[in-house]
C-alpha cells in the first residue's frame, strides 16, 4: 500500500526511545516531521532519528497538509486536547496511552468526525507474543479462563518527571495499570462487572506509587493485579484455566531485538514448554496497523468507544480507592 506519512507531535522519551524507531523499520510508513516546543529540541531529535522535517511548535506541524497521520505522546493532560487539535486540521492520531485522565474528558473525543480514526497506542494488542497467547486460549489450551495475575513495576523517584506530577495525570494506575486493565479486556473477551483497589501514595508527589487491584470479569473469571512506580523493575503476566497455565515472560516492555518467549504448563505442576516467536517490534507492528485502518485495508479493531471504556475501568478503580468498597464500572 501506499505508505501513511507521519507527523510526530513532540519528542517525548517513549516516543524517541521506542515508537519512533520502531515506525523506522516499516516499509508502510513515512515518518516526515518531528515538533517541539522548541525548534532546537525538534531539530536535534530530528538529526539523530533521520527525519527530514522538523517544526518548532505543534500547531505550525498540524498546518503541513502532507501529513497524514500523527502520533501524539505529549503528557497525560495534554493527550485530549492536542488529539482534537489534530483532527480539526484533518489528520488522524495514534495517541499514546492512556487516552485521556478521566472518562469525561475522553467522552470529548466523540467529537471526532466520520472518516478520521482515532486510537489508543496501546501496543500489546498487536503484539506477535500476545496474539499467539490469545490464540491458545481461544483453541481452548488451557481449558475454561478462570485467572489472571499481573505485576508490573519499575522505579523513578525523579519530582520533574511527569509520571511524578499528581496535576497533570502522573501515577502508576494511569502509566502502567492501564496495562493489566487492557490485557485482561483482550484476553478476557469482556468486560469488568466490578472492581477494588488499594493504593498507597507518595506523601510528596500525591501520586499513587502502588496499586493493587481485583476486577471482577463474571462467569468465574478474575483480574489481580500489583503495579508500583517506586519499586525494584519486574514484570510478568499468568493465565490459568482449568487445564493449564500460560506465563508471558516480558508481557509489556518485549525486546525489538530479541525473541519474545512464553510459558505453557498443563496439569502437571513441573512440567511444560517454553516457546519463542520471531523478533519482532511492537510498535512497528502497532504502527502498521493503524495505517492499514486509513488506507481502508483494515477494519479499526479499536477506537475511541474502545479507549472510553478503558478509562471508565480506571475511573471505577480511583473512586474504590475512597470508598475502599466495590465499585460498579
Amino acid at each position: 500500500m501506499k505508505p501513511v506519512k507521519w507527523g510526530i507531535i513532540s519528542t517525548a522519551n517513549i516516543g524517541m526511545a521506542k515508537v519512533i524507531p520502531g515506525m523506522l523499520k516499516s516499509k508502510e510508513l513515512d515518518v516526515v516531521a518531528i515538533s517541539s516546543r522548541d525548534k532546537k529540541t525538534a531539530e536535534a531529535a530530528a538529526k539523530k532519528l533521520g527525519i527530514k522535517q522538523a517544526y518548532g511548535s505543534y500547531e505550525e506541524m498540524l498546518a503541513d497538509p502532507d501529513i497524514e497521520a500523527v502520533y501524539n505522546p505529549l503528557p497525560n493532560h495534554l493527550h485530549v486536547p492536542l488529539t482534537l487539535a489534530a483532527v480539526k486540521a484533518g489528520k488522524h492520531v495514534l495517541c499514546e496511552k492512556p487516552i485521556a485522565i478521566t472518562a469525561k474528558e475522553a467522552k470529548k473525543l466523540k467529537k471526532v468526525p466520520k472518516g478520521i480514526y482515532v486510537a489508543e497506542a496501546f501496543m500489546v494488542r498487536h503484539a506477535l507474543q500476545w496474539r499467539a497467547v490469545r490464540e491458545r486460549i481461544e483453541k481452548g489450551e488451557i481449558g475454561t479462563l478462570r485467572l489472571m495475575q499481573v505485576f508490573f513495576t519499575y522505579y523513578l523517584d525523579d519530582p520533574k518527571n511527569v509520571r511524578n506530577i499528581a496535576k497533570i495525570g502522573g501515577g502508576g494506575l494511569l502509566d502502567i495499570g492501564c496495562y493489566p486493565i487492557t490485557v485482561a479486556r483482550y484476553i478476557f473477551d469482556a468486560e469488568p462487572k466490578a472492581v477494588t483497589a488499594v493504593f498507597d501514595r507518595d506523601p510528596k508527589f500525591k501520586t499513587d506509587r502502588a496499586a493493587s487491584g481485583l476486577a471482577d470479569f463474571g462467569k468465574g473469571r478474575q483480574l489481580s493485579f500489583a503495579i508500583s512506580t517506586q519499586t525494584a523493575p519486574f514484570q510478568r503476566v499468568q493465565i490459568a484455566g482449568t487445564k493449564g497455565r500460560i506465563e508471558v515472560e516480558i508481557p509489556f516492555n518485549a525486546p525489538p531485538d530479541k525473541p519474545n518467549r512464553y510459558f505453557v504448563q498443563g496439569m502437571a505442576m513441573n512440567e511444560g514448554k517454553s516457546y519463542e516467536l520471531p523478533v519482532s517490534d511492537q510498535y512497528q507492528l502497532q504502527a502498521e496497523a493503524f495505517g492499514r485502518v486509513i488506507r481502508k485495508d483494515k477494519k479499526a479493531a479499536y477506537g475511541i468507544k474502545d479507549a472510553i471504556q478503558n478509562m471508565k475501568i480506571i475511573d471505577a478503580f480511583f473512586r474504590s480507592e475512597k470508598s475502599r468498597k466495590w465499585e460498579e464500572v
